[in-house]
């Protein structure tokens, strides 16, 4: 079966419509706050679903119900992780960036640690955006290929010329006010996939609690304590981790609470954006299993050569309705759409006023929104070309990836050392980033199985930590000793 007339001609409604509507926000970017935390005015709705787009992404969409259909739903713990991060980031993170001046999330680091700390965490941030960017494109471009049949450098540079558009002239309003609405057809789209596969089980919902249960699908992983393994609590301790580093120093996230109109309007859509994720997560677990459970007393309805990423995009061309494929095709695309944009404009925003408006230079209000303008479009070319390099050259993109996780792993380490302690100075904090990054690369590099690889952020922001603590009493101010 192949992808009807009507499903192409609904997707290129949703998906073009999108692009318009946040092209019509060009004309309302009236200054530099406008463009970069839409005047501190956004309706509390629109941030807290930008906050939930931004964290969802196409990888979701498809990684999430592959990995529930290959496996169990283990990695579901980390989205329980959730709640406890968006407790701490609404009662601190959350009124903390509300009270600095500065939009970019790292200035609070050159105040307490100078000026490379903040130009470190800067330079990993953009790094990571711009590897997030293209691997956005490409994995887009895998999937719709697939649905489509289109060619994957094809898909990798029209969306990424499409979300520059929108991105380079509508600024954080276009971005968040189309996330908004690229967050909407994703969760419309995944109850419609579960609804229909649910009613498609020869034998109703029972089959699926049956063989579900018969296959252990609905397991969140064992219990036990190894530390080697993708345990239950592993995978907690985890997706704690990398949600603190997300909701509490991820400029995608802190240049969003910004734009609400109140520090009780950003908390509120905090809670509503991020809490929104886990029961959507769930769905895609549930599309998972469903799949599972579905091509398992189906066998004859689908090829025995498809991998597990692949079953949801051909179930999706092949299962479901005329017309409502076409909706799913749009969702798949607006999950990366929103990613990419979101990326573009918190990078440019990022070097902004970490690079640009730290020179002694005065810059006036055009050259600042020429700046945002300019490095909003190199950051999209940039991403488009690393998509398309990511077509032959897969093996040292995951290099990259390592590397990235390398540096930025070390950020939340040295946001907690900043927060937290009061007699720590740049020193103790580089001595303790050293510390981390090397453990870091360590457990990433190495064929170590001593830990597993989810543990990796953990030791490194601990271990950066207790070194930055333990050397604010080794070493301390000469002056202040002989006194």
């Amino acid at each position: 079966m192949k992808v009807q007339f009507l499903d192409i001609i609904v997707f290129f409604v949703v998906s073009v419509g999108t692009i318009l509507f946040g092209v019509s926000f060009a004309r309302k970017n009236r200054s530099v706050s406008d463009y970069t935390s839409g005047g501190g005015n956004m309706p509390s709705i629109v941030v807290g679903m930008s906050i939930f787009a931004t964290f969802v992404s196409s990888i979701s969409f498809l990684a999430l119900p592959g990995s529930a259909y290959l496996g169990n739903w283990n990695s579901f713990v980390f989205s329980l992780s959730i709640p406890i991060a968006m407790f701490f980031a609404a009662k601190y993170f959350v009124p903390f960036y509300r009270n600095i001046a500065s939009i970019s999330a790292y200035s609070f680091l050159e105040k307490r640690f100078g000026y490379w700390a903040r130009a470190y965490a800067a330079i990993c941030y953009l790094l990571t955006q711009i590897a997030r960017i293209g691997s956005i494109l490409f994995l887009l471009g895998l999937a719709l290929n697939s649905m489509l049949g289109w060619s994957i450098p094809s898909i990798i540079i029209i969306t990424g010329i499409g979300v520059i558009i929108y991105s380079v002239l509508g600024g954080i309003k276009a971005v968040m006010w189309v996330d908004t609405i690229q967050g909407t057809i994703l969760i419309f789209g995944a109850l419609i996939s579960v609804f229909v596969l649910f009613f498609s089980l020869p034998e109703g919902i029972d089959q699926f609690f049956s063989i579900g249960k018969e296959y252990n699908k609905f397991s969140l992983g064992p219990f036990g304590s190894e530390l080697n393994a993708p345990t239950f609590w592993v995978t907690l301790i985890y997706g704690l981790f990398i949600n603190l580093q997300n909701y509490g120093i991820d400029q995608n996230y802190v240049q969003r609470y910004k734009t609400a109109k109140s520090e009780k309007s950003a908390i509120s859509s905090a809670l509503f954006g991020g809490l929104l994720y886990v029961p959507v997560s769930l769905l895609f677990f549930i599309i998972g299993t469903l799949l599972f459970v579905y091509y398992k007393v189906q066998p004859d309805l689908i090829p025995s050569t498809l991998a597990a990423d692949q079953v949801f995009p051909y179930f999706i061309v092949n299962g479901l309705p005329t017309g409502i494929t076409g909706l799913l095709i749009a969702a798949v695309f607006s999950a990366g759409m929103s990613t990419i944009s979101t990326s573009i404009n918190s990078s440019a925003t990022i070097i902004l006023t970490d690079f640009f408006e730290h020179k002694k230079e005065e810059l006036t209000e055009r050259k600042r929104m020429i700046i945002l303008y300019v490095t909003s479009f190199i950051l999209g070319l940039l991403g488009i070309i690393v998509g398309l390099a990511m077509m032959s050259v897969q093996s040292a993109l995951d290099a990259w990836w390592s590397l990235a996780g390398i540096f930025s792993g070390g950020m939340l380490g040295l946001f907690l050392l900043g927060y937290i302690t009061n007699r720590t100075k740049g020193i103790h904090a580089l001595i303790g980033a050293v510390f981390g990054v090397v453990l870091i690369a360590w457990m990433t590099l190495s064929k170590q199985t001593i830990l597993h690889n989810y543990l990796t952020i953990v030791f490194g922001t601990i271990l950066i930590f207790l070194v930055g603590f333990i050397a604010s009493y080794l070493i301390t101010d000469k002056s202040k000793r002989q006194e």
